[in-house]
């Protein structure tokens, strides 16, 4: 049975979904960049690593903590490379303003944390504009 303007809705929401990952990734990038050039470094150590759900070894999460210079705990949650495990010392550089929204492992120098970012926004603007560019033939029918 097919519903009629199913391939909309579905072309819609995957338009949806990935311009938001996009925008996300987005902001994250400009933060990390904006972080890296003018943030304060500390030391941290990844405190927990999460592996996702069916046994994913590539699904990774991976937390770490460390202390503002005014003595206060942060802990997020960042990329991390499949070497860093639980009890790794990291680098991190964050805002003071903000340390919980801005903390990134990553030293000066360090170009991991950008290209990551970097990469995420990539893929999924890449993946908007494919949706978007299908749900407009779709919608017109290929003709202009």
């Amino acid at each position: 049975m097919e519903v009629p303007g199913a391939g909309y809705v579905v072309l819609a929401l995957l338009v949806a979904l990935f311009g938001t990952l996009s925008w996300r990734y987005a902001r994250r990038l400009v933060t990390v960049a904006r972080v890296l050039r003018r943030g304060v470094r500390a030391g941290g150590e990844c405190v927990r690593v999460e592996t996702e759900p069916y046994g994913r070894s590539d699904a990774r999460r991976h937390f770490f903590v460390f202390r503002t210079a005014d003595g206060a705990r942060v802990e997020f949650e960042d990329l991390a490379g499949l070497s860093t495990t639980e009890g790794s010392a990291v680098t991190v550089t964050y805002d003071p303003r903000d340390p919980e929204g801005t903390a990134t492992v990553a030293g000066r120098g360090s170009w991991s944390p950008v290209l990551q970012s970097l990469a995420l926004a990539t893929g999924c603007g890449t993946a908007t504009a494919g949706f978007a560019t299908l749900l407009f033939f779709e919608i017109t029918g290929g003709n202009r």
